[in-house]
């Protein structure tokens, strides 16, 4: 519970961090340029709505994703139900991505509605206890509303990205007219602040995205019996079919384009499992414990977990046998 709470903690911290800098460096150039960015800021705001709103057709589209039948995969259903029914939210629709990929994600949209998808590769590599830890990972997202705090707190940054941009193309159209003013130089100096604000407030939503997986691999763990054992050993399966599977493909990138919502990152399977064979991971719970909870982390992993939506899988892996 003290574990669960410091992880409220820190995400409310983060949003907070995240929207009081926006705030502050939004008046400071509305005073510099007037309220005219006002409509900019509006009309971001309503195409990342509109984004999302139609996001999951995009995503089905992509990953290739199809409604499967109770009759198809009742195991699946089962599971489902039971997993939202300790959860205590309407059961999600049950999807299917057919890619090769081993992973799971929870979706959706006011359009659409909570949908949970499994893809064809994590179904031929976790058993089914395992794929009950990732399916209670993925309601664990829609409980918390992931969806839509990471879809609020990803338009700051998206809005200072639109104005720094925008602001850097007008200062050069000042300085093809010859500015006697200094607008030009005014619109480079604010537009450069705005793309400086845009990589912090960047580093703060990959870090609130960090902690929000380590949140819902807490709900796992919370609704699934033995789950932190279950989550465990799935994510290093995972792990480890994800890095064979990109290896063996070479057409793969574009199934990259949502890989926050992945319960593991594809395209850091290759370094993850470096990082599992580097610590001598072994498949029994006892050996999981007492070989992770020594582990240090290096500066060089630390650095670069800085940049990703997931976290550390070492880390990760000691988490959830600490929140057992």
């Amino acid at each position: 519970m003290a574990g669960t709470l410091k992880l409220k903690l820190a995400m409310l911290a983060t949003l907070a961090a995240i929207i009081g800098i926006s705030t502050l460096v939004i008046a400071i150039i509305l005073s510099l340029l007037g309220a005219s960015l006002i409509t900019m800021g509006i009309v971001v705001v309503l195409w990342n709505i509109f984004q999302w709103l139609i996001a999951p057709y995009i995503i089905d589209a992509i990953y290739r994703v199809r409604k499967v039948s109770r009759g198809e995969r009742p195991e699946l259903y089962e599971i489902l139900k039971r997993v939202s029914a300790e959860s205590g939210i309407k059961t999600p629709e049950l999807r299917i991505a057919d890619i090769p990929i081993p992973n799971a994600f929870a979706y959706g949209s006011p359009l659409t509605g909570n949908r949970v998808a499994v893809t064809s590769g994590l179904l031929n590599t976790l058993s089914l206890d395992e794929i009950e830890a990732v399916i209670g990972h993925e309601v664990g997202h829609l409980k918390h509303r992931d969806v839509q705090v990471m879809m609020f707190a990803s338009l700051l940054p998206a809005i200072f990205y639109y104005i720094g941009y925008s602001l850097m193309w007008s200062s050069i159209y000042y300085s093809g007219r010859g500015d006697r003013r200094g607008n030009g130089s005014l619109l480079v100096l604010i537009g450069l602040l705005s793309i400086a604000v845009y990589w912090i407030l960047t580093l703060f939503t990959l870090y609130l995205s960090r902690l929000r997986e380590y949140y819902a691999d807490r709900h796992s763990v919370l609704v699934v019996p033995d789950g932190a054992k279950k989550l465990a050993l799935g994510l290093v399966k995972i792990v480890e079919s994800a890095a064979k599977v990109r290896t063996r493909y070479t057409n793969l990138g574009n199934l990259s384009s949502f890989k926050a919502l992945f319960i593991a990152d594809p395209d850091n399977a290759a370094k993850d499992l470096a990082d599992l064979s580097r610590y001598g991971f072994a498949r029994t719970e006892s050996e999981l414990i007492t070989k992770y909870l020594r582990r240090k982390v290096t500066l060089a992993e630390q650095v670069a977990e800085l940049f990703s939506t997931h976290p550390n899988i070492v880390k990760r892996l000691r988490a959830l046998i600490e929140a057992a």
